[in-house]
């Protein structure tokens, strides 16, 4: 079972993308959702858990779920967005380091 939060889920809302692949990337925070990023606790055919993901605009959600661009650019995109999205998270008040 994967952790899942609605209000994570919201925050992303408007948001901007933190993916920003380059060549890929939109930069229209109106499409922006929360991206799911692979991890161990990803099960076949169902996504990681909500802390597990970035904000990601239509463009690069596109780009990642579909399995383009090299294992290493899906790699430093996605940790990095991860990171920048945590960032964003510990901002807006909806996690607690």
């Amino acid at each position: 079972m994967s952790f899942k939060s609605n209000k994570l889920r919201k925050s992303a809302n408007g948001q901007d993308c933190t993916l920003n692949v380059v060549g890929v990337c939109n930069y229209n925070p109106e499409t922006t959702v929360l991206c799911h990023i692979n991890t161990e606790g990803s099960i076949m055919g169902g996504k990681s858990d909500d802390f597990s993901a970035c904000f990601g605009c239509s463009s690069c959600h596109e780009w990642l779920d579909r399995n383009k661009g090299t294992e290493e650019d899906r790699l430093y995109y996605t940790r990095r967005a991860m990171v920048r999205t945590w960032r964003k998270w510990i901002d807006l008040g909806l996690i607690d380091v």
